[in-house]
């Protein structure tokens, strides 16, 4: 059985985490925080066998709380990010277990298979993984990334676009289509393409073919069946899939004020 500590500044993440968690027969949670110093003196006094641990927490953010830790009983640490290029710039060059947000039992479940493994191999050095990755990682997580720039068509010209302008993002075999107000701009992209140049926004697949701008959005309704309906600045509508319609529910939730 192994002791799990969960810290998290985001009650709804706790909260989905306790979940994943319990339905797992092998992991107990004996503590959970919302902030980063209650949950140092608790980790310090007595470490868990695995933390879940999330990079954006205040005081001091995940990073500064995992570099103070004490690396003789240092645990197995599954990083909880809304950051997609903290997962692929460092988490996959230093080989270190993380959850992206949002995620779902299945990604938990494969999350939970990697840790199994690395406490069964001996030769994985837990405290030099964890120094590779606070190196690459650098800087402060709080700090924002600069506004990106888009280069797209708009009939024969081509226009600079503000990656925090753009509302909608919709996919078309080789091409995307951006929305930006009432206008729209077209290049020879692919939607995951344009997903990682958008990174640093917060940027929500409700389809296969469609990213909102989750900034950008008026108003969220369902419909009978139970997809969602965004609402736009721009005044455009579209509708989330059925194969998306967990993952955009689990965004949505994590939005929501829970005082709890």
């Amino acid at each position: 059985m192994l002791r799990v500590v969960i810290v998290d500044d985001e009650p709804a993440a706790r909260r989905t985490l306790r979940e994943c968690c319990a339905r797992e027969p092998d992991l107990a949670i004996v503590g959970e925080f919302g902030d980063a110093g209650a949950a140092l003196d608790a980790l310090t006094v007595s470490p868990p066998d695995l933390l879940f641990l999330d990079i954006h927490i205040e005081p001091c953010n995940g990073i500064e709380l995992a570099r103070a830790l004490n690396p003789a009983a240092l645990p197995c640490i599954v990083f909880v990010t809304a950051y997609d290029r903290y997962a692929l710039e460092a988490f996959e060059v230093c080989a270190s277990d993380y959850l992206l947000k949002p995620f779902d039992h299945e990604r938990f479940r494969s999350t939970m298979a990697r840790v199994h493994r690395r406490r069964g191999d001996g030769g994985f050095d837990r405290r030099s993984a964890l120094a590779a990755l606070l190196a690459q990682l650098g800087r402060d997580p709080r700090t924002p990334y600069p506004a990106a720039r888009i280069i797209a068509e708009s009939g024969s010209s081509m226009r600079m676009l503000d990656a925090a302008d753009i509302e909608l993002v919709e996919g078309d075999r080789n091409y995307v289509k951006f929305s930006v107000g009432a206008e729209t701009y077209h290049a020879r992209s692919t939607l995951q393409n344009a997903a990682a140049s958008l990174a640093g926004q917060p940027m929500l697949r409700i389809s296969r073919s469609c990213l909102v701008n989750v900034n950008h959005t008026r108003e969220v309704s369902r419909t009978p069946r139970g997809d969602f309906i965004f609402v736009l600045r721009c005044g455009r509508t579209v509708t989330s899939s059925e194969g998306h319609r967990e993952t955009v529910r689990q965004y949505l939730n994590r939005m929501r004020f829970d005082p709890a």
